[in-house]
């Protein structure tokens, strides 16, 4: 279960460190807290940061309900992948928007593989 927890715990440093990108931004662009608008810029990098959140909700169950039935190495290679995809993501959304889709779908299409699995593994057992 190692792996899972180091899985789990670079998620959540991603998250934090987009975050903190988020922060930057603010200062970078002039987009003064609470306000989430205002520069378009500034809105594609909270706008990852927002989408990292979602994803990460559905993510970590996952993550842990797979590793619980199927092999720990197995859900962590799945969440590497979900973890580069989140890169990609971010890369893409900040660079235009228009070309996230790898990056998301290389983001939701792990989390469903762990998803099914964890569901899969509790109704076999």
């Amino acid at each position: 279960m190692k792996y899972v927890h180091i899985i789990a715990t670079l998620a959540i440093f991603q998250f934090i460190v987009f975050s903190v990108l988020v922060g930057q931004a603010r200062l970078k662009y002039g987009v003064k807290a609470p306000a989430i608008s205002g520069n378009e810029h500034f809105e594609r990098v909270f706008r990852v940061q927002m989408n990292t959140l979602e994803q990460l909700v559905c993510f970590l169950p996952a993550l842990f309900l797979a590793a619980a039935y199927w092999s720990p190495v197995f859900a962590s290679a799945v969440g590497v992948v979900y973890l580069v995809g989140r890169m990609i993501y971010r890369h893409s959304y900040i660079e235009n928007p228009t070309g996230r889709a790898v990056g998301f779908v290389m983001s939701l299409v792990p989390t469903l593989v762990l998803l099914v699995a964890g569901l899969i593994g509790a109704l076999i057992n």
